[in-house]
């Protein structure tokens, strides 16, 4: 074997069979075989294939410190029978993928050759920073292409778990109050203010409002945020918001019906029908108290799938101000486990 920058030139009768049974690589000619480093460990390991030379893993790891990890995202996927080509690899290719794309995936009966890659992949260790916006923007071009966008996180044991980054759309069917409503409520008479800067609206009639305020025997408790929010849009000029009171309005403009979320460990949990018909779907953060690295992360997301819930990360794509009361101004990502027929995990336990 060569040496070759990231990896070796792999020579002999089982080149032509690493590539074209299982993807392995990038072909140089019928009997050698480019391999990166990680591939190169996957094949000694799984494929019989000996070390270059008697030293040559501890070169490795001197030369690249994250290569234990790296591998180990490459076994966890490739064990149960998926092609993976890593970035070194798609040069010969012209898959259109991302510039910060680790890996492309695809299924055990798939090959690069004939098919499209089905999945893009990151990797990140568990104590790396979320950094959202880079998420969000990643995960936006793949599933533009009607990709799956793949985060594999491993952490100091190197086990390793599977997230999916998606750009969700939340709607429901919750009635969304126009100007004229809010201008209604904005001249209720009698509003006590509560200890905690709450108001209380007293109301023996009819509530028709089912997404603003909670409801309390004698009337509707109304929050900062919704104050906030009324007293905006009764205003001579329509005036910016806070973050919390725009998501809440965004959130309200889809026909969602926004809760306190403080049980779940979120900012709120929104229900997609009216109240007491179904369970809240959505759990949604405040940008500012969101998860800082990918170990508060998993957390939430496991966190919201042990409910049967989606926590959703608000975004404000750009500079936007909130020019009418139905805008819709924030994106919501959202990183949640896979199906479990698509969950990789490393077969080694250690």
């Amino acid at each position: 074997m060569n040496s070759v920058e990231g990896g070796y030139e792999y020579q002999g009768s089982a080149a032509n069979r690493l590539w074209h049974k299982s993807a392995l690589g990038r072909v140089i000619s019928d009997e050698s075989l480019f391999l990166t480093d990680a591939e190169m460990i996957f094949c000694h390991e799984h494929r019989n294939i000996e070390w270059p030379h008697e030293n040559w893993m501890d070169e490795c790891i001197k030369n690249n410190p994250k290569i234990i990890e790296e591998y180990t995202i490459l076994e966890s996927l490739r064990k149960p029978g998926n092609k993976i080509l890593l970035h070194p690899n798609f040069t010969k290719f012209k898959f259109n993928e991302d510039e910060k794309t680790w890996g492309l995936r695809w299924p055990s009966d798939h090959h690069p050759r004939s098919q499209e890659p089905i999945s893009e992949i990151r990797w990140f260790h568990s104590s790396d920073k979320l950094d959202i916006m880079d998420l969000y923007n990643w995960a936006s071009k793949i599933n533009h292409k009607e990709r799956i966008a793949e985060v594999l996180i491993v952490d100091n044991e190197l086990a390793v778990v599977t997230y999916r980054i998606q750009i969700l759309n939340p709607k429901g069917n919750v009635k969304i109050p126009n100007k004229q409503d809010y201008e209604e409520i904005y001249k209720l008479s009698n509003i006590v203010i509560l200890s905690n800067g709450n108001k209380f609206i007293p109301h023996e009639d009819h509530w028709k409002w089912e997404n603003i305020g909670i409801p309390y025997p004698g009337g509707r408790i109304i929050d900062r945020e919704m104050d906030e929010i009324i007293s905006s849009i009764n205003s001579i000029e329509f005036k910016s918001m806070s973050i919390s009171a725009s998501i809440k309005l965004d959130l309200i403009n889809r026909g969602l019906h926004p809760r306190p979320g403080f049980k779940y460990g979120s900012k709120w949990r929104c229900y997609d029908t009216v109240l007491g018909e179904d369970h809240a779907p959505w759990l949604v953060v405040h940008p500012d108290s969101g998860p800082e690295n990918w170990e508060e992360a998993c957390l939430v997301s496991r966190l919201a799938a042990g409910v049967n819930k989606k926590w959703l990360y608000p975004i404000k794509e750009n500079d936007i101000e909130i020019l009418d009361i139905n805008q819709l101004i924030w994106n919501y990502l959202s990183i949640t486990r896979p199906p479990a027929d698509s969950r990789w995990n490393n077969p080694v336990k250690r």
